[in-house]
């Protein structure tokens, strides 16, 4: 398997590289900085490494169209696509809308173009989401509303309309297949964790449907993803933790209980403000 990375100096996807080439995958890792180059390329000489790893300089800011991040697509043939990326707060709210919500849109559409990928894993946050979840507290809605409207509202806007636009692509493409329409199946993934730590991983976490408020580490995300892009029956919003389950028998269970945190959002009106019913 060829798998594009995107965002592939962030801390999860630093986690992330080894665990995909330990699967004997070959891993892209697409960064911004050449001087970042070589502390990529040490993670795949390690010796669970079976994939072969490189790297791509290409910064995100000048994805300014579908086209442009086609052509990545088309110099790295990828059959799945991972975004870990994101502007990180450089740059202010133009480039965090760009980076986080634009370029990440236009990754997705041209994945969904192009039969070769068969999966694209989304790394998002936990609060992103219109209608409060039943399974929310009203402390943990208002905690999630506060991201929005005072902690880092550019953020949370522009990663929730990067969640809709491929969790609307996905129905689209669902009902086209079972329309009987000669297209590829793609898994879509939409991994959502807490705040991020950068302790050692547990090993243990809460998938699926979790609490709304909390937090996990950016290695047991890592791993949650690698698991979750190991199956052909994992697709839909995930919800992440720090918890008590063993991260092989969480994913197992989510995957066979068909576990969907988008449960309560409007997925049909996603369809309808993105222009994709046509």
């Amino acid at each position: 398997m060829q798998v594009l990375l995107l965002g592939g100096h962030g801390k999860v996807a630093l986690h992330l590289t080894p665990l995909l080439l330990a699967r004997a995958w070959n891993v892209t890792s697409v960064i911004r900085n050449p001087d970042h180059e070589s502390e990529i390329l040490a993670l795949g000489k390690g010796a669970s490494a079976k994939g072969k790893l490189n790297v791509l300089i290409s910064s995100l800011d000048n994805i300014k169209t579908e086209a442009d991040a086609a052509k990545i697509l088309a110099d790295t043939d990828p059959d799945y696509v991972v975004w870990s990326a994101g502007a990180g707060g450089k740059g202010g709210p133009a480039r965090t809308i760009a980076i986080d919500e634009t370029a990440a849109q236009h990754f997705i559409s041209a994945a969904y173009a192009r039969p070769r990928v068969t999966k694209f894993l989304l790394v998002s946050w936990l609060g992103s989401r219109r209608t409060q979840p039943s399974w929310f507290t009203d402390d943990d809605w208002a905690a999630s509303q506060n991201v929005f409207t005072n902690v880092l509202p550019t953020y949370a806007k522009a990663k929730l309309e990067a969640d809709e636009f491929l969790t609307a692509h996905a129905a689209v493409r669902a009902r086209k297949l079972a329309a009987g329409a000669q297209l590829s199946p793609l898994q879509a993934i939409c991994l959502r964790p807490g705040t991020l730590t950068d302790d050692p991983a547990t090993g243990r976490v809460s998938l699926g449907k979790t609490r709304g408020q909390g937090k996990v580490t950016r290695e047991d995300v890592a791993r949650v993803a690698d698991e979750l892009l190991a199956r052909q029956d994992t697709q839909g919003w995930y919800d992440l933790l720090s918890g008590e389950e063993e991260i092989g028998k969480a994913v197992d269970r989510v995957a066979k209980e068909g576990f969907d945190a988008v449960e309560g959002e409007d997925v049909e009106a996603m369809v309808k403000r993105f222009g994709l019913d046509a």
